[in-house]
Order: C-alpha cells, then structure tokens, then sequence
C-alpha cells in the first residue's frame, strides 16, 4: 500500500514524457554550442592564416534550405528610430548602393519603400578584406547586417530614415544578384520632371515592363500597387456595409458577354468558347436568383486591338449589379456614393502611398463632390457645343470630347468626378434599358474621373420577351445566350449596376500617364510577357 510521503513524490517527479523532452532539448542546446564552438575555432585558425581580424564577420551565407531554426530577431528599417539608439540590431535587405571611402564604406539597405545608410569601418573587428567584400556585393542582393544604431550627426537627405544609421559590424550575403542589372533602381526612381537639356537618365517604359521585377521594386511602384489594393478593399468594404455578397463568375463562356467581336476565342474540347469580355450575365443571374446585391472582382478579356494609354486586353473588373424597387437611380446613387467613399478612403488612408508617388510622377490631388456631381448627357452636349465642338444630341463621345469635358466640369464644379446619366440608347448594349419616355435614351449612365471614363453601366432588361427582341435588335444569335434569357422566364427584379476598371481608377486617382503604370504585368495587343 502507498503511503501519503511515496504518493507526493510521485507526483512530483517528472513524467517520462517531460524528461524525454528535456533530454532532447539537452542534446539540441549541446549540438548548437559545439556548432559554435567549432566556428569559433575555424574562425581562430583562418585569423592565424590569413591575418584577417573579421573571419566570421562577413561572407556569403551558404544556400538557404531550412536547415536549422535559428533565434535571430531581425528588424525592420521602417521601425528605426532614435529610441533604439545604442541598440543592436539585425536588418535583412537589399543592398541599394554602396561607395567606399579610404578605410570605410557607406551603403544604404532598402526593404520596400523604406531605405536607411549603414556605415563600416577599419577597426578592432573590422578587417580591410572586410571593406572590399562589402564594396563588392552587387546591387541589389539581399543581405543580413548586423550593426549598433547611431543618431545621425546631420539628416540623411537620400534615405526614408534619417535620423539614425548603423554602424555595421557583421554583413552577410543571404542572395546575390547578378553583376549587370538591365535597369538601374536608382534612375527608375528619378522624378519626371522636364529636361529640355537631357541630361537626366530615364529608363523608357518598354524597358521597365522588359525588367518588370526590378521595376517594381522601387518605392514609387510599392506604394501604387498598395493603393491599388486599398481600392479593392475600399470597394468591398462599401458594398459589404450596403448589404452585397460578393460573387465568383467563370471566365469561360460559350458567347460573347457584350455581344461583338472584341473576344479571345478558344477550343473548349470539341466546342468553341471564349473568354469573358465581363461578368455580366452572371451578375444579372445571381440577381434572378435572388441574391438582391452582388458585386465580383476578377479578371476580364478585351480583344481590342487598341494601343492606348488607358487600354489593356486584360485587366481587373470591379463589379457590382442591385435590384432596385421602383427606379435606376436608387443603383446609380450607391455606385456614386460608393466612389466617394473609396476617394475619401485613400485620401485619409494612403496619404504616404499619394505623396510617394507624387514625388516622382506629380499631379494635382483628386477632387471629389460628397455627394458626387450628376449631369445629364444632353447637359454635357450642350457643355461641350458652348465650347465650339459640332456633335449631335445623340452622338457618342469621342475621346477627346470626353477630355474636353471632363476639363469643363472641373472648370465649372471643381470637381474630378461625375456622372452622365440617360446616354443615347444606340451606343448602348443589347441588354440596356430604353428611356421610358423617349426611345432614342436610355436608362444608362457612365462616371467619369480626370476626364475619363472609369465606369460603365445602366438599368437591365429584366423581362424575357423584351430581352429578346433587344437582342434581334442588336443581331445577336439567341441560341448563343439562351441560358441568359432563360434566367429571366422565373420572375426576376428591377435591376441595375456597372462595370470599374480597377487599373483606371488607380491611374486616375494618381493622376499617372499611362495605365501599364497602374498594372503589375500589363497585357495589350503588343505585350503578353512576362
């Protein structure tokens, strides 16, 4: 029988599972100080050869294949600061640029947008083999420094962080780059500013989209494609808080969405398919099917041999389609509601991301009306014949119309944004609603931004019969969208909605030139690679 003294031991003895434990983590810690140790002693005998006061300072870290977890804490440049002056710490990156100077080398380490200088120096632990392996690291290859944090001694103009630099004392190479770069990193960060004498160094855009990994990697292109990121989330968060579910549509269709020729066609086994020039049809199903509210983001296929600053063969649509209870305009409202909310949204969030990128590509700030100007598009002819252009009441805009305009609005109403409502009907999609009243309009709208279009949309037809013969109208084979018509045979809302290119938004918020800027790995009739 077991006493009360053997029953406490018992249970403070340790269970054979934790002193299986222990023993492992015995053995690791053991293996580790032998690891060291051995470097150490290495380190001793390379010392002795070679008269090298760094060995184990520096180097070319062998292939990282996971082979061991180790306890570094590495920090981030945007995190530096005075506060952590004295402290030592340890920063991967990418070298930026590097010039060495007698015993001494400067060279500046760049993790993203954020770039802060590091100082080495000839000393006790620093060899001048040292100095000459930092000087010959290629730019742009990726490093571990370790080093002690110092005030500047006057503001670092070149750098983000310029208060304090590092005093570097260990530099590693984790990834070399190559020794020519196609492009500089430096002059891809230059500011368009105008050089009548060219002297400046510009790299053109062919050559940015050649080399679009090194391209990216400036600050600028860093702080787009955030705030191309932040529309997405502006865009959702919107529509989230209105009661929309958002939606997946497939990009492989049996027939054109818009009806046309501008399609990517392909062979779907023994059929023939294509790729979706816009979800579409897809949002009006799910209304149909009583989802009320639904938007999609995803990508969308235009095979317009178009060659301009605003047009790509693939981008990313931002869609949104509503039922609507007894008029179009309770849709056409929330989509200009919603856009005011995404201004107001990158405004006061992305403020570093607008001045990054105004610093090298300026532009004025966005102007927005709260809530957001609407003209109608007989309004906007008449604007536009004021100003001595000759065009019918019923003629689509032509591009440069649509600037001029957009010029004028901003003249008038200082505002960037707005609305065309009740478009002609003949410029609009099969599936468009006619004007009730007249039938050379339409229950249709466009939103423009900067003097351009970055929206596109309009009150459906919602009944079978109607839908039909709209599309007799347009010449459009029905055996092509009988799954569409059919979709609208069960009963289905009032509806309405519209189609946003997510890269002109991006574009024309910024204010930028071209929309290949505003794209990661822009597609168009002269590009599909990389």
């Amino acid at each position: 029988m077991m006493t009360n003294d053997n029953k406490e031991n018992s249970e403070d003895a340790p269970s054979k599972k934790a002193l299986k434990k222990a023993q492992k983590a015995a053995e690791k810690n053991a293996k580790k100080a032998e690891y060291k140790a051995q470097n150490a002693a290495q380190a001793d005998v390379a010392q002795e050869e070679t008269g090298d006061c760094s060995v184990g300072l520096y180097g070319n870290l062998p292939m990282n294949r996971s082979q061991e977890k180790l306890p570094v804490i590495h920090k981030e440049i945007k995190d530096l600061n005075k506060n952590l002056t004295n402290e030592t710490v340890t920063l991967r990156a990418r070298l930026h640029t590097s010039r060495g100077k007698g015993k001494q080398a400067f060279f500046v380490l760049r993790s993203r947008e954020h770039t802060v200088q590091c100082v080495i120096a000839v000393g006790e632990k620093v060899s001048k083999q040292m100095i000459k392996f930092v000087c010959n690291i290629t730019k742009e290859s990726i490093i571990d420094v370790e080093g002690k944090v110092a005030a500047a001694g006057q503001k670092i103009e070149s750098c983000s962080i310029q208060d304090v630099e590092i005093y570097a004392t260990k530099v590693f190479v984790v990834s070399a780059s190559a020794q020519r770069l196609p492009l500089q990193i430096e002059d891809a960060m230059r500011p368009e500013t105008d050089d009548p004498e060219g002297l400046q160094i510009k790299v053109n855009q062919d050559t940015r989209l050649d080399n679009r990994i090194l391209d990216l990697r400036t600050p600028t292109n860093q702080a787009i494609f955030r705030l191309e990121g932040g529309v997405c989330h502006l865009f959702r968060e919107a529509l989230r808080s209105r009661g929309f579910t958002e939606i997946m549509s497939p990009k492989l269709i049996s027939a054109a969405s818009e009806g046309g020729a501008n399609v990517f066609g392909m062979k779907y086994f023994e059929k023939e398919a294509f790729l979706a020039q816009s979800p579409q049809l897809y949002k009006q199903m799910a209304i149909a099917a009583d989802f009320g509210k639904v938007f999609t983001i995803g990508a969308i296929f235009r095979a317009e041999n178009s060659n301009t600053h605003r047009h790509l063969t693939e981008f990313v649509g931002l869609d949104l389609e509503m039922a609507f209870t007894h008029h179009y305009h309770e849709a056409m409202n929330v989509i200009g509601n919603m856009f005011t909310e995404i201004f107001r949204g990158l405004r006061d969030n992305y403020a570093d991301e607008i001045a990054t990128v105004n610093n090298q590509f300026p532009a004025k700030p966005f102007k927005f009306l709260d809530p957001p100007l609407c003209l109608e598009y007989k309004e906007g002819v008449a604007m536009l014949r004021e100003a001595g252009i000759e065009m019918e009441d019923t003629e689509d805009l032509s591009t440069p119309n649509e600037k001029l305009l957009g010029r004028l609005v901003k003249a008038k109403y200082d505002t960037d944004f707005y609305i065309l409502d009740k478009f002609p009907l003949a410029v609009r999609p099969f599936y468009t609603m006619p004007d009730p009243t007249d039938p050379k309009w339409s229950n249709s709208y466009d939103m423009f931004m900067r003097g351009e279009e970055i929206l596109s949309g309009a009150q459906r037809i919602h009944d079978a019969t109607f839908l039909v013969e709209r599309a007799k109208a347009h010449g459009i084979p029905l055996d092509t969208i009988q799954s569409y018509i059919d979709s609208f045979k069960y009963g289905c809302p009032p509806h309405a909605g519209g189609g946003i290119g997510l890269e002109r938004v991006t574009m024309l918020y910024l204010g930028l030139d071209n929309i290949r800027k505003a794209s990661m790995f822009p597609r168009d009739p002269k590009r599909i690679t990389p």
